[in-house]
């Protein structure tokens, strides 16, 4: 599971048509090897196997990878940083791919990242376990190179730097360190929108400042990627007020834990999930299906395998820190069928019940260090260009979620919360729980193998500020909407939005942002549980939405604002004893007003 945030290549040649060899690679090209746990690892390919639960998934959700693994396409030359509770560097799967540039930052000293936990070494397997060993499993990318750093547990800007890519001195950029890609599983879950202000917090500076660098400049001007967890918030999250660590829920229909299906935090929420730098991946389970935990958003932008808890379905197959007395794996754990002395791991180095986003983003990692490694001359913006372009529509019968509430006249309106999966106006498909789809390795390796010329240089618009100063009706579909016109035409990759919204119970709202060209991207989920203690709405908050991907910035773009209760619902706070408390349950007394919101877009021409 993702922590919070405060606790924590190959050159071949091919003949004929490589369309057909990969159309029919399911059949022809099973996972090859001697590993005795590959056969579980249902991420590589997806038979229906259990992976040691006690039930297995449906088959071909996966990360359809075994072509370019047959071809011997396994991230050869591709460095990975695992930055999380530490790395076994020396653990028997994971040593051979470990070069120099781990840090420990516990004793602050280059080396050996020790982690006393597990769970970066369950994430540095599934980047890059080694192959054909005759132990354990494999990585995604079996042939990258690790470092690791046990960031969590040693926060502060001089660790973040060195772990991100750059010298301890973040304003002399010209020092970059190896890594082309960067794996972050890790989080944290805010209980109110946050304020993005670098005068207020200079930390924001630098990370965007570093990040933009990085991605753009470092390798020869070919760019690296940072991967990034988007969190495991779906149906609740935990918050800590004035000293005393609470769960917070949903009630709705007098139950608890019912959010009339809506997601009840928002993975758009975080600083580190609206950085345009960072690839936000929200996790599937066995059946292809968004996990029950996964944060999702429309800053997402791509699903990638994950798993469900291992014990009743199946979660991941991975390294574990060795020996039968410490990580997951420990001699009497039976919550899964790999644990506890398995003959197939006597000496309980691996695990069976990694999940979480955690689990979604190295696998991601791993899936763009195999791309990169067929194609290493690419900018790293072509190679996640050519992921959106090869990713495949999961769940797709998935149709969203409809709201139905009352409003002021006490009559029921319909809304729809959460659209199923649409197709905007450049004929890309994105759903707010898999952004632009499921990551599919081998449709982007072979991409990326005739791939001559990468992405034009990536142009970053000024933000245009729109003063609204408009009422939000409440309890009401009819909402309020806010337009402006840009004439600046770019090529979009992402789109960002600042918003300052007064709203004494900002729970209650949705946030859409509609395209020129008509397409309507939920910016924020309503009945996201924030709470409205200290906090009265949006103070230049950033949101973020890659569903305009390939369309056009050029022309009226709309800005539209639903209430979407009139407060017959509550948000819980249990303090994990015995007390449970209500808040947000009455209605706000005065009605909200958008104040103004600002726009930008990343894209090139």
């Amino acid at each position: 599971m993702a922590f919070k945030k405060t606790l924590i290549a190959s050159a071949i040649v091919l003949t004929g048509s490589l369309s057909s060899i990969v159309s029919v690679h399911a059949q022809e090209f099973p996972i090859y090897g001697d590993d005795p746990l590959v056969d579980q690892q249902w991420h590589l390919k997806n038979t229906g196997q259990t992976a040691f639960s006690k039930s297995g998934g449906i088959a071909g959700n996966d990360l359809d990878i075994d072509f370019a693994h047959a071809m011997g396409i396994k991230g050869r030359g591709i460095t990975v940083s695992v930055i999380d509770t530490g790395l076994e560097i020396d653990h028997p799967d994971l040593s051979p791919n470990v070069v120099a540039g781990s840090i420990n930052f516990l004793e602050g000293e280059i080396g050996y990242p020790v982690d006393n936990h597990g769970h970066g070494t369950a994430v540095g397997g599934l980047i890059a376990a080694e192959d054909n060993n005759r132990i354990g499993g494999r990585g995604v990318a079996p042939d990258a190179n690790l470092i690791g750093f046990n960031y969590l547990f040693a926060q502060d800007d001089t660790n973040w730097l060195l772990s991100h890519g750059v010298s301890a001195d973040w304003r002399a950029l010209d020092r970059f360190t190896d890594p082309r890609v960067f794996n972050q599983s890790y989080g944290w879950t805010p209980n109110s929108p946050l304020v993005h202000d670098y005068a207020a917090d200079p930390s924001l500076e630098m990370n965007d400042t570093v990040m933009r660098d990085v991605s753009l400049n470092s390798h020869w001007g070919r760019g690296a990627t940072y991967v990034k967890s988007a969190g495991n918030s779906f149906q609740r999250y935990n918050t800590n007020l004035f000293g005393t660590r609470y769960q917070v829920l949903p009630r709705e229909n007098d139950r608890y834990y019912d959010n009339n299906g809506l997601p009840f935090h928002n993975a758009n929420v975080t600083h580190t999930n609206t950085n345009f730098w960072n690839l936000v991946i929200s996790a599937t389970d066995a059946n292809g299906k968004v996990t029950s935990y996964s944060s999702v958003g429309s800053n997402v932008f791509f699903a990638a395998p994950a798993g469900e808890f291992g014990s009743d379905s199946p979660a991941m197959v991975t390294t574990d820190l060795s020996g039968c007395d410490k990580g997951s794996n420990v001699i009497g754990s039976t919550s899964n069928g790999l644990h506890g002395g398995n003959e197939l791991d006597p000496n309980c180095n691996y695990q069976g019940t990694m999940n979480g986003t955690s689990s979604s983003a190295p696998n991601t990692a791993g899936a763009i260090a195999v791309v990169m490694s067929a194609n290493p001359g690419l900018s790293a913006r072509t190679v996640r260009h050519l992921l959106v372009e090869s990713a495949r529509k999961t769940d797709p019968d998935n149709s969203g979620v409809d709201l139905s509430f009352e409003n002021t006249d006490g009559e029921m309106e319909t809304y729809n919360a959460i659209p199923g999966w649409q197709t905007n106006a450049a004929g890309y498909h994105f759903h707010q729980y898999y952004g632009l789809g499921a990551v599919n390795v081998d449709g982007a390796v072979q991409k990326a193998l005739f791939t001559s010329a990468s992405l034009p240089e990536l142009q970053i618009t000024d933000w245009q500020k729109i003063t609204a100063n408009v009422a939000v009706p409440d309890a009401s579909v009819v909402g309020v909407e806010t337009k402006t016109t840009t004439r600046e035409d770019v090529t979009i990759e992402a789109v960002q939005v600042k918003l300052n919204l007064d709203h004494q119970r900002i729970r209650d709202l949705s946030i859409e942002l509609i395209s020129p060209a008509g397409t309507r991207s939920i910016l924020m989920s309503a009945r996201t549980g924030f709470l409205s203690i200290g906090a009265t709405g949006y103070k230049d908050s950033i949101l973020m939405s890659t569903h305009f991907y390939g369309e056009s910035s050029k022309g009226e773009w709309t800005l539209k604002i639903v209430d979407t209760d009139k407060g017959d619902s509550a948000t819980i706070l249990w303090d994990y004893g015995t007390n449970i408390y209500r808040v947000n349950s009455n209605n706000n007394l005065e009605l909200g007003m958008v104040k103004d919101w600002s726009i930008r877009f990343y894209g090139h021409k």
